[in-house]
């Protein structure tokens, strides 16, 4: 087969397939091919797993483990002072950060300091939330808060499936 040959059935063959899925049954006979061919080299993508939140899982067991997060939510603070309060929320706090530090990277969504006066040009609702008297024509308003995006994602592997639920196994002390 001759060059002028091939590039001739190399655009029939790109254009057939493109608008009908099928190439043309006298290429498919010169080249030795079958009109199964086609079907079988159409690959289908295969969907993602799905995540049933198990990264928010890993992550929530991994700020448990290193800072007691859920220990401190679930703890009723109110028989404690302020000042105990203060102490435990101090150390969970210190540890949760690093945690956040080692395992993602953080920025603000806006670059302008809380307080300044922006411009709403274009605002896209998954970035901004307007908070206050929003009406229909609102053009600018103030930073209440800059917002958080994450930029770069390091957690490890993901346990074994039967464990990825758990949060913080139970502790008994053997006597």
């Amino acid at each position: 087969m001759g060059f002028g040959a091939r590039v001739s059935y190399a655009f029939r063959s790109f254009f057939a397939l493109l608008f009908s899925g099928e190439l043309p049954k006298d290429i498919l006979a010169a080249v030795g091919g079958t009109s199964a061919a086609p079907a079988a080299a159409v690959a289908t993508p295969t969907p993602p797993a799905i995540d049933e939140g198990d990264r928010a899982v890993q992550l929530l067991a991994i700020l448990q483990r290193d800072g007691r997060l859920v220990d401190f939510f679930q703890e009723d603070i109110s028989p404690y002072t302020d000042a105990q309060i203060g102490a435990a929320a101090r150390d969970v706090h210190q540890q949760c950060r690093a945690v956040l530090a080692r395992y993602l990277s953080l920025e603000p969504v806006m670059s302008d300091a809380e307080g300044a006066r922006v411009r709403l040009e274009g605002a896209d609702p998954a970035r901004i939330k307007l908070v206050g008297a929003v009406s229909g024509g609102a053009q600018e308003g103030v930073v209440q808060h800059r917002g958080w995006r994450v930029t770069r994602v390091a957690l490890p592997p993901l346990p074994q499936e039967a464990e990825r639920r758990i949060v913080a196994p139970a502790e008994i002390e053997v006597a």
